[in-house]
């Protein structure tokens, strides 16, 4: 019975300390100090109140986030999208519409249209 547990703790702490390696570099940042990755993903998430993007159809809009709502003025239309749900600020739709606001990227979804990716 010894014999038999032997090896799987010897596994466990290879495993452990390989993990324990690695838990350690993900948590330093590109110039060396540490943080969390929430604290990263927190300060790209944070949108301009003002922002033009270009589409990859080659079409522009810009987007005024007004907080709770987004405002996109296009070359077409202009339209407020609320916040959807209303608790947070990186999903604005109404009906068929949305957009999805991640860091410098904006993907737009219009109706019966295939989705379209917009930058800043």
């Amino acid at each position: 019975m010894a014999v038999t547990l032997f090896p799987l703790a010897c596994a466990a702490c290879v495993s452990n300390q390989g993990a324990r390696a690695l838990e350690d570099k993900a948590l330093v940042g590109p110039e060396g100090e540490q943080g969390s990755m929430a604290i990263v993903a927190e300060k790209e998430v944070a949108q301009p109140a003002r922002a033009t993007y270009n589409c990859a159809d080659g079409s522009m809009m810009t987007i005024r986030n007004l907080g709770a709502s987004i405002r996109v003025i296009g070359p077409d239309e202009e339209e407020e999208l609320p916040a959807s749900p209303a608790n947070q600020r990186s999903r604005y739709g109404q009906g068929v519409d949305a957009i999805v606001l991640d860091g410098r990227e904006a993907l737009v979804v219009k109706g019966r249209h295939s989705p379209l990716t917009c930058t800043r």
